[in-house]
């Protein structure tokens, strides 16, 4: 591995072209409200050009230097302000997937695909679904953050952060064939096939049909991660300046967990500690033991296991058998937009999304009633089925471009926690990675329903070197909960309505190549329908008693300048965000028990913070990109309970999971026949305790790719190209507060980052 990290050092400096059909497909474009300005086709990285906000895209050429199979949110954390976590090498293991913009974390950012709302990030989505499910990442053709409060007429009730939209590729006018297979550290196999048809006849339609394959075994414990995916989507021309378009999405993934450790835990067990998956017959003695204590509150079954648990072990939450998360996916939509430059443009789409979900825990806390062995199975039980649509008119009117857009969705969301029985003490008789079925219990089971309206307004004035954007957007999301079966959780109904959130921005061009830009925005967060996070996930006095409840909100201030040279991009920009109602959950127990937490706001938030990006195209095929953010968000109050009793002195703490600097940089070689990518990237400590007592040191980790590229007659060819993750194999914490943030203390919420993974791609395109 050291002789791999060293070639790869030594030989990784590089800006692939995509493979080779990739290169020629153009993008679909985003919707008529946010089209991105246009950049030199060489742009990799357009650093926002035109726009009154704070933006940066990602072309498809830039996704074509990761390991096949990584999740696009790891793309965009060499961004400047995007802070990216996750404990396996592609990015893309849910339970620890983390991206926080700003000291705002995902729950509070904005995800689209083709417009299609993603829902709010989270492990347990309530409404949406993670992007590496809803599309793979070879299918992706633009990537836009937006590090402020986002595009106005993005479909999101909750970005008080900003927004990520991901736009799909369309297929290609000629007949293209598209594949990759690669093979790496924990006997990876991951496979990717795609067929453009090409234009059926002059101007005709035009498809694409992909599957991918991932099945690797997990770099800890004992385990697997697998997924099946499928995409299509189809264009066809309805007249010369309408075309109708359509898209469907598969996803079946199912991985095995990783352990959450806690710094107690890292120094006693180490980094390479996980659950004992291989040992059943030491999770059932860990089992007796803790109910023999009284740990669990389980009955005692087996008196003759002691209440000694082996060294190095010395609690029953250090390792539990097995967990895993479980998801299957259909997302489907079908539109028509415009074409041209028309005085009057639009874009009219509707959608349908079901997911089922199963969150596996085999937990010690309750006994196998059926059978009395000391373990069962809790799942957390998901099943989506949302519908919705949206749309936009743009019409030009003198110097006027006005926007009028609107969103309707239905969540018909239902939510379980179940316990089942498993039927010997020397061998699982259940498959973690399998739908349960036949459960012992119920604790609870809730019908949720969220109904969505939101509508937008925008004017784009152009004055000379002068845009301005003027607008505003506004929504009601009412929120319901009815129970199958109460379990002594709430239900009821809760609603957010605002018809006025202003946004304002200006940009200035001071030349053909530079410009300065400002922006105020402010947003609303509409809350959430679930058992396990918003006002419904705690008791029926709990919820009776939220009274004034506020929904959070952000007034986001912004001014920055761009540069533009030959060669090079520039772009630099300073924030001001005020987070007012911030809402705060808390629950007393380990994670798995799964006791109701008590949400409350608890203050405001003040972050101020600085953003760098550059990037420079080198002679003789080099290049160089670097980003610097500098963020300092800290809480502005001390957390009361409602008897007025003090909980935590939080005032002029720093955020959870935010780091006051984050450097990254990559150096970029594209050449003839080689190519590679050497990327560093810094972050400094994170706390994970709210008054700041615990915290993960900073550090420094390395990625590098290297290839060569062979083409042959036409367009044919193939590339084979070298991947490593972690190249110097650091030791590292990747997430914090996988279950949850505490006060203070030290807590069992953290997830070891992936130790050096190793890849090798071979590519193909004709």
């Amino acid at each position: 591995m050291k002789l791999c990290a060293a070639l790869l050092a030594g030989t990784a400096l590089a800006l692939p072209a995509a493979a080779f059909a990739e290169d020629r497909v153009p993008a679909e474009q985003p919707a008529v409200d946010s089209t991105p300005a246009a950049e030199p086709e060489d742009d990799i990285i357009i650093i926002g050009r035109g726009e009154t906000r704070q933006v940066q895209e990602l072309s498809e050429r830039d996704f074509a230097l990761l390991t096949p199979g990584t999740s696009p949110l790891k793309a965009i954390e060499k961004l400047p302000g995007v802070n990216f976590q996750a404990a396996d090498p592609f990015g893309a293991y849910e339970w620890s997937q983390r991206v926080s913009i700003r000291g705002f974390n995902q729950n509070q950012i904005g995800f689209t695909l083709d417009g299609i709302p993603l829902g709010d990030g989270s492990y347990g989505n309530t409404n949406g679904l993670h992007i590496s499910r809803a599309i793979s990442s070879e299918n992706i053709g633009v990537t836009q953050v937006s590090q402020g409060a986002g595009s106005i007429g993005t479909q999101a009730t909750n970005n008080l952060g900003g927004t990520i939209e991901f736009f799909s590729r369309d297929p290609s006018d000629t007949p293209l064939v598209t594949a990759n297979g690669t093979y790496g550290s924990e006997n990876t196999v991951r496979g990717f096939f795609r067929f453009d048809t090409g234009m059926l006849g002059d101007n005709g339609p035009r498809a694409y049909f992909s599957y991918g394959y991932l099945d690797m075994d997990k770099w800890k414990g004992v385990g697997s991660q697998r997924q099946h995916q499928a995409n299509f989507k189809a264009v066809a021309p309805l007249t010369p300046a309408v075309e109708l378009y359509g898209t469907f999405n598969f996803s079946d993934r199912r991985e095995n967990d990783y352990q959450d450790l806690s710094l107690g835990m890292i120094d006693r067990l180490g980094y390479d500690w996980d659950n004992v998956s291989g040992d059943y017959p030491l999770a059932i003695r860990l089992a007796d033991i803790g109910a023999n204590r009284g740990d669990t509150g389980a009955p005692r079954f087996n008196p003759g296991a002691g209440t000694t648990y082996p060294a190095p072990i010395a609690s029953v939450d250090d390792a539990y058998f097995n967990a895993a998360g479980l998801r299957t996916d259909y997302l489907a939509a079908m539109g028509v937009r415009s074409t041209t430059n028309a005085p009057v443009r639009f874009n009219l789409s509707a959608y349908y999304h079901n997911n089922r979900g199963q969150g596996i825990w085999y937990t010690p806390y309750v006994f196998s009633a059926p059978t009395g062995v000391p373990i069962s199975i809790r799942t957390t039980e998901y099943d989506i089925k949302r519908k919705g649509a949206f749309g936009s008119v743009t019409g030009n009117l003198g110097f006027n471009e006005l926007t009028v857009g609107g969103w309707y969705e239905l969540n018909d969301f239902r939510q379980a926690r179940r316990f089942y029985a498993l039927g010997s003490r020397l061998f699982p008789t259940r498959d973690s990675l399998d739908f349960q079925a036949l459960p012992f219990a119920t604790q609870w089971d809730f019908d949720y329903q969220t109904e969505t309206v939101q509508y937008y307004v925008r004017d784009k004035i152009t004055l000379g070197a002068l845009t301005i954007n003027l607008g505003w957007k506004g929504f009601e999301v009412t929120n319901e909960a009815d129970p199958i079966i109460g379990g002594g959780l709430a239900s009821g109904t809760i609603k957010v309505r605002d018809w006025f959130q202003p946004h304002a921005g200006v940009a200035f061009q001071l030349t053909d190549d530079a410009e300065l830009f400002g922006g105020f925005t402010q947003v609303k967060r509409a809350f959430t329908s679930s058992a396990t996070t918003g006002p419904f996930a705690t008791t029926q006095a709990g919820f009776d008693n939220l009274g004034g409840l506020r929904p959070e909100e952000s007034d986001t201030y912004e001014v920055g300048g761009r540069l533009r040279g030959r060669g090079f991009n520039l772009s630099l920009a300073g924030y001001l965000v005020d987070f007012r109602n911030r809402l705060i959950a808390q629950s007393v127990g380990a994670g798995i028990q799964g006791n109701p937490a008590i949400l409350q706001n608890v203050g405001s938030v003040r972050s101020l913070g600085f953003e760098a990006a550059a990037e420079v195209r080198l002679p003789m095929g080099f290049g160089a990109f670097a980003s610097y953010s500098y963020t300092d968000s800290t809480y502005q109050d001390d957390v009361f309970d409602r008897a007025g009793t003090l909980i935590a002195r939080t005032a002029d703490k720093q955020v959870v999971d935010t780091p006051k600097h984050l450097v990254k940089g990559e150096v970029t070689y594209d050449g003839e026949l080689f190519f590679g990518r050497l990327g560093a990237n810094y972050m400094s400590r994170r706390y994970f305790t709210y008054e700041n007592d615990q915290f993960v040191d900073g550090r420094v980790l390395v990625d590098a790719s290297i290839g060569v590229r062979i083409r042959l007659e036409g367009d044919r060819g193939f590339e084979i190209q070298g991947n490593a993750t972690n190249l110097f194999d650091e030791e590292y914490v990747a997430t914090i507060g996988s279950n949850g943030f505490g006060n203070r203390g030290d807590n069992q919420t953290l997830l070891a980052g992936a130790p050096q993974q190793v890849f090798v791609t071979l590519k193909t395109g004709f």
